[in-house]
């Protein structure tokens, strides 16, 4: 079921409103990306607010001082910064490619290409750009992906991974997105393959906060469980379990994967 009528309320926010008109006043081309677009096809509303802009990060913070509009460039070496507006985050990107991503890190070189910017993101669904006019670029059949609750990497899975593991668990947060994902052949079996190998890349804090994010989405059980009927536990679960446990990271034990089973029993 798609809801576009909540696409028409992102683009009707005030703070919305106002960041496309500084941006247009200057003649530059800002689109709204990932996530709140994705959220919105599914009828959420959502907190976070991504924009991929046409502009050099320099002339992103111009711009900003210009118009009297706070910000904080703490990912400025990323082309990120984040804007606030009327009490709302934008974290506004210079349209970039990512070259030689091993790992999380990442070295980065800026393009006009908002093709090559698509490319760069992990899954067809978070990879739409939203226009002020309300025209969706949809670069890899993302708003098709939602229609039929499918999750979908863009690209070759193990390179998508081997780029940044945390996608793993990306991955099964979003399947809580859906309330009966279409799963897709062999993609159980590549992440089953990487799972281990993540946890030598990834904090334990990052992947604690990747799972609590995913009690926060609307199918929960979906990212817990390969088989809801018969409470048949996802594979990444008991590996995370066992790696916190090694690792003594109590805070993940007690405050994150304990919550899994209760919601399981």
């Amino acid at each position: 079921k798609m809801n576009n009528y909540s696409v028409v309320n992102l683009l009707d926010t005030y703070s919305i409103k106002r960041l496309f008109d500084i941006f247009e006043n200057e003649s530059k081309e800002v689109r709204l990306v990932g996530g709140c677009i994705r959220d919105a096809l599914l009828g959420k509303e959502t907190k976070d607010i991504d924009v991929a802009a046409k502009v050099q990060p320099d002339e992103i913070i111009r711009i900003l001082d210009k118009h009297k509009i706070q910000y904080e460039n703490f990912a400025y070496k990323y082309g990120s910064i984040i804007a606030i507006i009327e009490d709302q985050k934008f974290q506004i990107t210079t349209l970039r490619e990512d070259i030689n991503q091993r790992g999380r890190h990442t070295n980065i070189i800026f393009t006009d290409d908002w093709k090559k910017d698509a490319e760069r993101r992990d899954f067809t669904i978070n990879a739409m750009y939203l226009s002020s006019e309300g025209t969706i670029k949809d670069y890899f059949n993302g708003r098709r992906d939602i229609a039929e609750s499918k999750l979908q990497f863009i690209g070759n899975i193990d390179e998508r991974i081997q780029e940044d593991y945390l996608r793993i668990f990306r991955y099964y947060r979003f399947l809580g997105k859906y309330e009966k994902p279409q799963l897709i052949d062999g993609y159980e079996e590549t992440l089953k393959k990487y799972c281990q190998e993540s946890y030598s890349y990834l904090s334990n804090d990052l992947i604690r906060q990747e799972i609590l994010k995913i009690f926060n989405t609307s199918f929960p059980l979906n990212s817990f469980f390969s088989n809801i009927n018969n409470k048949e536990k996802r594979y990444w679960i008991e590996l995370t379990k066992n790696h916190f446990t090694k690792t003594q990271y109590d805070l993940g034990l007690n405050k994150c994967l304990n919550k899994i089973d209760l919601l399981v029993n």
